[in-house]
C-alpha cells in the first residue's frame, strides 16, 4: 500500500490555535460582523452561521457552523439541524448563482480520525466542484490554485444571501 505523507497539514491545524483568542476560531467568529472586511462571515442565522473557508479546497468553499461549541452531531438540537439544512440550501443556491459549479461536495468530518482539522467544534463543508478542477497542479505540483479573491467572493455571496433570504 502506498502512503501519502502530508506533514504540512499539522502546521496548518496548529495555526488555528495560534490565530484564536478563545482556542476555537469558530467561537471567535461569532462576535465578528459580516460587514467587516477582516472577517469571512457570509451570513448569521439564529442557531448557525455561514463563513468562507480561509484555506479553501476550491473557490467559494463555505462552512456552516452552529453557534454552540459542540463536537458531536448527535447533540445538535432540532432547531439547529433545521437551520443548518436551510442554510445549506441557501448556500447551494447562492453558489450556483454566483459561480455556476457543476457539482458540490457537502458534509462533515466527524472526529479527528475522520479527517477533521478542527474536531472540537462541529462544522459542515460545502465545496463547489467543476469537472477537471483537480489537475496537474495539485496532483504533481502539490499546489492548489484558487483564482478567486476571498473578500470579493464573500461580498458577492453576502449579496446573494440577502436576496435569497428576503
Amino acid at each position: 500500500m502506498d502512503k501519502l505523507w502530508s506533514p504540512w497539514r499539522s502546521k496548518y491545524i496548529d495555526s488555528f490555535k495560534e490565530e484564536s483568542k478563545t482556542g476555537c476560531i469558530f467561537c471567535d467568529a461569532i462576535d465578528q460582523e459580516i460587514n467587516d472586511d477582516k472577517t469571512l462571515l457570509v451570513h448569521k442565522g439564529k442557531f448557525a452561521f455561514v463563513v468562507l473557508n480561509l484555506y479553501p479546497y476550491n473557490g467559494g468553499h463555505l462552512m456552516i457552523v452552529p453557534y454552540r461549541h459542540l463536537d458531536n452531531f448527535i447533540d445538535l438540537s432540532e432547531d439547529e439541524l433545521t437551520e443548518i439544512m436551510n442554510l445549506t440550501k441557501t448556500a447551494l443556491k447562492a453558489l450556483e448563482m454566483e459561480s455556476k459549479p457543476q457539482g458540490f461536495n457537502f458534509g462533515a468530518n466527524l472526529g479527528r480520525a475522520a479527517g477533521a482539522g478542527i474536531d472540537t467544534h462541529l462544522h459542515f463543508h460545502i465545496v463547489p466542484r467543476w469537472i477537471g478542477d483537480s489537475n496537474f497542479m495539485p496532483v504533481i505540483g502539490e499546489i492548489k490554485v484558487i483564482s478567486q479573491d476571498l473578500l470579493e467572493m464573500k461580498n458577492k455571496l453576502v449579496k446573494q444571501f440577502e436576496k435569497l433570504l428576503l
